[in-house]
């Protein structure tokens, strides 16, 4: 693992949210992006080298909805940027990780991603993310 590549927080609302985080970080989001396999809409913040994810649901069935429901809005995800995420998948599942995906797919902010369930990382769910080299 790299570093930390976001993390990302769940809103109901993400025009409200975008609001709140400009006031908080004195900054507008330099990116807004739906991704349509997940359901969600998202918006990015650069925080010096870290970034800051917004999520809001788009459909009340998404992981997003569902989240928000049970827990409330708040911190969803840590995702940490791989060199390698095929070769991190095959590490972390030999050290008996459960992996939520079995291969990476498309995510926001042109990136590779798998995340790995939360009851295998002390309740915290964790993205893994790899630039997409096109």
């Amino acid at each position: 693992m790299k570093k930390i590549e976001h993390i990302g927080i769940a809103v109901k609302d993400l025009a409200k949210g975008n609001e709140i985080y400009n006031l908080l970080l004195g900054k507008k989001p330099y990116k807004q992006e739906e991704v349509a396999s997940e359901n969600v809409m998202t918006s990015f913040f650069k925080v010096g080298p870290n970034k800051v994810e917004l999520l809001e649901a788009t459909d009340p069935e998404s992981p997003i909805a569902k989240f928000i429901e049970k827990r409330g809005e708040g911190i969803h995800h840590i995702a940490f940027e791989v060199k390698d995420i095929h070769k991190e998948m095959e590490r972390l599942a030999k050290k008996g990780f459960r992996l939520l995906n079995e291969k990476p797919k498309r995510g926001a902010d042109n990136k590779w991603v798998c995340f790995v369930h939360p009851k295998s990382a002390n309740g915290v769910l964790i993205e893994l993310c790899q630039n997409i080299e096109e």
